[in-house]
Formats: C-alpha cells, sequence, structure tokens
C-alpha cells in the first residue's frame, strides 16, 4: 500500500537528524512535483473544477479539462519549488515533516500536525516559523495568476486557493502523521505463532 508519497517524513524524530543539503531539498522538492499520486490528486481537482465549470474558469469541455489539469500541476509545482527549494535554501529551513509517531497522544499529534503549517525546524534543529512554506504558499499561488483566466484571478479567489492550499497542508500534515500507524495497525500481514 506505498501509494501515497512520503519523502518529506522523518518517521522517529526522536533522534537527532542531519541537516538536508540544498541539493536534497531540491530534489525533495521535483520528487513531490513529479510522484503519480501527486499529480493523480491533480487529475482530481481538475475534474472536481471541471464540474459547473468552477475555478479556474476556463469554460466547459476536454480542452479546458486539459487546461485545469495543467494549472493543478503547475500549482503544484510552483509551490513545492518555491517552498522545499528556493525559501528552503534561503532561509535555512528543512522542509520534511518531523513525525511526534504513536509514543504520544492522538490529541496532541493533531495539533502537531497543523501547527507544522506555521512551525518547521531550521537547519540547526531549532523551531522556527515556517516562512518557506509561508512563502512559497503565497509566491506559488500569486504565479498562478499569469495562467489563470481572468475571472479567477479576483481577491476572493486567490482567498480560496490559499485557504485550499492550508487544508491541503493540515491534511498533508495529518496523512504524515498518522498513515504509518493505519499501514502497520490494517495493512501488514500478520505474521503466524
Amino acid at each position: 500500500m506505498k501509494v501515497i508519497p512520503d519523502y518529506q517524513t522523518v518517521q522517529d524524530s526522536s533522534k537527532p537528524v542531519a541537516p538536508m543539503t540544498s541539493v536534497e531539498k531540491w530534489r525533495l522538492a521535483w520528487k513531490e512535483t513529479i510522484d503519480p499520486f501527486n499529480i493523480a490528486t491533480a487529475a482530481f481537482t481538475a475534474a472536481e473544477s471541471q464540474h459547473d465549470n468552477q475555478t479556474p474558469k476556463y469554460g466547459e469541455g476536454w480542452p479546458n479539462y486539459g487546461r485545469r489539469f495543467g494549472a493543478a500541476i503547475a500549482d503544484f509545482g510552483t509551490q513545492n519549488f518555491f517552498s522545499a527549494g528556493v525559501f528552503a535554501n534561503l532561509l535555512h529551513q528543512d522542509p520534511r515533516y518531523f513525525r511526534k509517531g504513536p509514543q504520544a497522544r492522538i490529541a496532541p499529534r493533531i495539533w502537531y500536525s497543523a501547527t507544522r503549517l506555521f512551525v518547521c525546524r531550521d537547519d540547526s534543529s531549532r523551531s522556527v516559523l515556517n516562512t518557506s512554506n509561508l512563502f512559497g504558499m503565497t509566491l506559488g499561488i500569486a504565479a498562478s495568476n499569469i495562467y489563470y483566466p481572468s475571472a479567477s484571478r479576483r481577491g476572493t479567489v486567490m482567498a480560496g486557493r490559499i485557504e485550499t492550499s492550508l487544508f491541503g497542508g493540515v491534511m498533508g500534515n495529518l496523512m504524515s502523521e498518522f498513515w504509518p500507524d493505519i499501514q502497520r495497525k490494517f495493512f501488514q500481514k500478520k505474521s503466524k505463532k
């Protein structure tokens, strides 16, 4: 069941972890952009917005589905490029998710997952404001104005894209935190005694 990408998760954050090199941060941004799961997510997102010609407002029909799909891939790519590539390197921040793990209670793990949108580790393992993620997300959304139609460039639409990105970030963090536990509990074959 290794379908969901897990490139950015540090499974055991109780042990010291070496900081990522600049090349590793760029490689992480690239892997997250071209991962088949994320491409499938872009296809699903495009299909959802195709229904009733939702944002981005390209119109109906297969050619416009293709534009939506391309825009969704570009959205993932630009946000990864800016967050894990440009700003993680410039600000010396670690773009990985450091799991609390099953030794912690569920409620604190949920809270921790949500706060990782705003808190990350820097390259010397200190907790800092996750400016690389926030700047990367904001610039990625701003860059989408280059390829989104004019009807999808209004302030309310951009605010909706920020909300969607934040929600997606929280959901991704929750998956990184809890999916290994779900896999271990439900998908690994039980050994015979």
